[in-house]
């Protein structure tokens, strides 16, 4: 499965969509009220169990987590980070 689906199954599955089928890959999971504070510590822990990544304090910013689209963008980065 692609990080997409992944994320999307995870944010489906874990949290409230009235309309999960309507949540597009740049929809703002804050400004959407799909997740708080709470819910971004649950995404990064799936972040790091799923994908092998380790998402550090300075991270955890709308612009790495706040959708599909910016999650899938974070993961990439992080990964051609420790591409030796």
């Amino acid at each position: 499965m692609i990080p997409a689906e992944q994320i999307r199954q995870f944010i489906t599955t874990n949290f409230y969509l009235p309309d999960p089928i309507k949540l597009s890959d740049d929809a703002s999971f804050l400004d959407s009220g799909i997740i708080d504070s709470t819910g971004v510590l649950e995404v990064v822990r799936f972040l790091e169990e799923s994908f092998g990544i380790v998402v550090g304090d300075s991270e955890m910013l709308p612009e790495n987590l706040d959708s599909v689209q910016n999650l899938v963008a974070f993961i990439g980065r992080k990964r051609s980070e420790s591409v030796p």
